[in-house]
């Protein structure tokens, strides 16, 4: 059994030294050890791998199998999809939201959550229950950076990983908040990328976040 507290310490043990978790539709089974080195060797290790194409699964076997790399299952919704995830080789899950019955699955089979929250309340019902590092999501379009500087304030122990709607344009200013952890970016790896096999404009955009937040860590 993992607790609400341990699961935040696993994942935050793997993202304290990152600026971003890049964030990946992607259903191309062929390119997922490709990108997957090309983000480790760029210095995003940690990727999150959403469940909303058909080949997901098969996608986080391949990059699990990466050195170095640290695969998160997204968008998990459900039970099953925990376990799927885990099958597959996920080191943790990632949620848009949160339920009870998604945090005891998660808990009863050992598999690290990152909740999404987006409001005061969620925030409160998920710190009672141990989590300590919480998804705010969508964040640009639930406020932003100024939300989250209105949220941290009373929740000085809580950590976010802000994601929805972040880019290379204002990045460095959720980077620059002391409650945020690291950042969620799709930006990162794009369907077009993808399609013109573009890995030097992955680690180029990977690159430039991590020196944008160099003096932030």
């Amino acid at each position: 059994m993992l607790t609400a507290k341990q699961s935040s310490d696993f994942i935050a043990r793997y993202s304290r030294n990152l600026s971003v978790i890049p964030v990946l539709v992607i259903d191309e089974i062929s390119v997922a050890e490709d990108i997957a080195k090309t983000l480790v060797d760029s210095g995003a290790p940690v990727i999150e791998v959403t469940l909303r194409t058909e080949s997901a699964l098969k996608v986080i076997e391949k990059m699990a199998m990466v050195s170095g790399a640290i695969i998160a299952a997204g968008t998990v919704l459900n039970e099953h999809q925990v376990i799927q995830s885990k099958s597959a080789g996920a080191q943790f899950i990632v949620s848009p939201g949160s339920t009870d019955t998604l945090i005891n699955a998660s808990g009863n089979l050992g598999m690290p959550l990152l909740p999404g929250v987006s409001t005061a309340s969620e925030i409160m019902q998920l710190a009672e229950k141990g989590f300590e590092l919480l998804k705010f999501f969508p964040a640009e379009a639930n406020g932003g950076v100024n939300a989250l500087k209105a949220l941290s304030a009373p929740f000085p122990s809580v950590k976010f990983c802000a994601t929805g709607g972040i880019n290379a344009e204002n990045v460095k200013e959720y980077l620059s908040l002391h409650s945020v952890s690291v950042v969620g970016g799709s930006w990162l790896v794009t369907e077009d990328d993808i399609q013109t096999r573009n890995w030097k404009s992955i680690a180029q955009k990977v690159r430039l976040v991590n020196e944008l937040s160099s003096n932030n860590h």
